[in-house]
């Protein structure tokens, strides 16, 4: 998938919960922040309620699936 079709593609899930898979089989879960044409930035929610800011390269991601909104 090109780059700008997955950019696209996150904007439309900006600020809803996402699983991007990537090319080096790493998993990542969260809620879709910041989005540029190089990365996309997943805010993570740890167990003991703290967040923490993942930053995933678009070259690297092989597949993304939309997720539920997370129970409060």
């Amino acid at each position: 998938m090109g780059m700008q079709h997955i950019e696209n593609l996150l904007r439309r899930y900006r600020g809803q919960v996402v699983s991007v898979k990537t090319r080096s089989g790493g998993v990542y879960e969260g809620t879709v922040g910041d989005i540029t044409n190089d990365y996309v930035a997943l805010t993570m929610k740890n167990d003991d309620e703290s967040r923490d800011t993942v930053f995933v390269l678009l070259h690297s991601i092989e597949a993304v699936q939309p997720r539920s909104a997370p129970q409060a």
